[in-house]
């Protein structure tokens, strides 16, 4: 099956309610104010799709709790995940001993690399996503380092930065210079085509690597010392222990895991508008919400701690990946409406090939959000900028 291809109206939003997303407009940002104070949005087909109304999943947070409460308890730490990753790390480094006299350029190196490597390390990836949220275990600081032991078969050292730049993300979705995962202006302007697309996927790993310096930096803490250094030592030890090709596996492995690969395709699935928005929803006066972000219910989820439930993981993302399917059973009539996706392999394709979707169809704020854990010059942590109220978090969000 396709993904969604619903169109966005001013009917179709109004009975789906607040609960569904931003409203959004191909837009671009002037300088004049509206009544409220916020800055105009001229509505423009050849731009990102602008808003002013908040980001959906804090809503959606609230009306389920009001109506099954019992959603709280299924917030917490998963003690399965550190098994999982501990099975997974082993299986990379295995396979990289197994691969270290095999030529880098062989049928069989790159297959293996392909069909397992990228899978595992694509696994790690969202295991880091979930340790993030501290869902590893009860301690922060435990779920900190082991991050950076489930980092080790990825070969370059990225899950103390990861934590900081992905928080701002949740607290700031879709604001313009603060959450990271928008794709800039200019990445807009020259990769929106065809070619520019194909790029785009075929290299997204380094797109999502380096894009989040170029907007802002995040402290280099202690945390981060370690992972680098625990990370060029194991890259040392491995290198001196099994030679350069089981190294390349490794690395391999990692680019293959975020370029042309079907668990890849959730990069694209999660925050792109597939749906088609008529010209009422495009101007975002009129204040018709826009889905901002699609779930995939398919069996992928299974090697991907369940990263596809979405809506589910960005409403409540104290409840670790076992515990996602039964937030939607419990709360079923606030999901069943919402668009998803129904293969991530259909999503590259259609990204890359459909002229209606493309680089600027994310929902974008110009206001509100703040980065999480970086601090100004003077060296106190760094207020929201445009203070928003509606991205706050609890600590025990944060900390779950």
């Amino acid at each position: 099956m396709a993904p969604s291809t619903t169109t966005v109206t001013s009917s179709a939003s109004k009975r789906k309610g607040s609960t569904n997303g931003g409203n959004g407009n191909s837009g671009s940002v002037e300088g004049s104010l509206r009544a409220d104070g916020k800055d105009a949005i001229e509505a423009r087909k050849d731009d990102f799709f602008w808003t002013y109304t908040e980001e959906p999943h804090r809503t959606r947070r609230m009306a389920i709790i009001k109506a099954h409460p019992e959603v709280t308890k299924l917030c917490g730490h998963e003690p399965l995940t550190k098994y999982v990753v501990a099975c997974v790390v082993s299986l990379q480094f295995f396979l990289a001993y197994m691969l270290r006299n095999t030529p880098f350029f062989s049928w069989k190196y790159w297959a293996v690399a392909y069909v397992f490597g990228a899978s595992a390390n694509q696994n790690l990836f969202l295991a880091i996503h979930e340790i993030s949220h501290n869902l590893a275990f009860r301690s922060p600081l435990a779920n900190r380092l082991f991050a950076i032991f489930a980092n080790l078969p990825i070969a370059v050292p990225y899950s103390a930065s990861f934590r900081p730049y992905h928080l701002t993300h949740h607290k700031s979705l879709g604001v313009d210079g603060v959450d990271v995962d928008l794709p800039t202006a200019l990445e807009a302007v020259v990769l929106d085509s065809v070619l520019g697309k194909a790029f785009f996927c075929t290299f997204q790993i380094f797109f999502y690597a380096l894009r989040p310096m170029a907007i802002f930096q995040v402290p280099f803490t202690w945390v981060s010392l370690t992972n680098v250094v625990v990370q060029l030592g194991t890259d040392l030890l491995l290198y001196r222990a099994c030679g350069a090709n089981a190294l390349l596996y490794l690395l391999l492995s990692s680019f293959l895991a975020g370029s042309l690969h079907p668990l890849a395709g959730h990069f694209i699935a999660e925050h792109y508008v597939f749906d088609h928005v008529d010209d009422e929803a495009r101007d975002p006066a009129n204040g018709i919400p826009l889905p901002e972000t699609y779930s995939y219910y398919g069996p992928l989820n299974f090697l991907v701690y369940n990263v596809g439930l979405h809506n589910e993981h960005h409403d409540f993302p104290a409840v670790a990946w076992t515990k996602l399917p039964l937030l939607n059973e419990m709360a079923r009539e606030f999901y069943q409406d919402l668009p998803q996706h129904h293969s991530w392999t259909y999503v590259l394709w259609r990204f890359i090939f459909d002229e209606s979707v493309g680089m600027k169809c994310r929902v974008k704020r110009k206001n509100g959000g703040r980065k999480v854990g970086v601090a100004p010059a003077g060296g106190k942590k760094q207020p929201a900028e445009p203070q928003a109220k509606v991205a706050d978090w609890k600590q025990d969000e944060i900390e779950a």
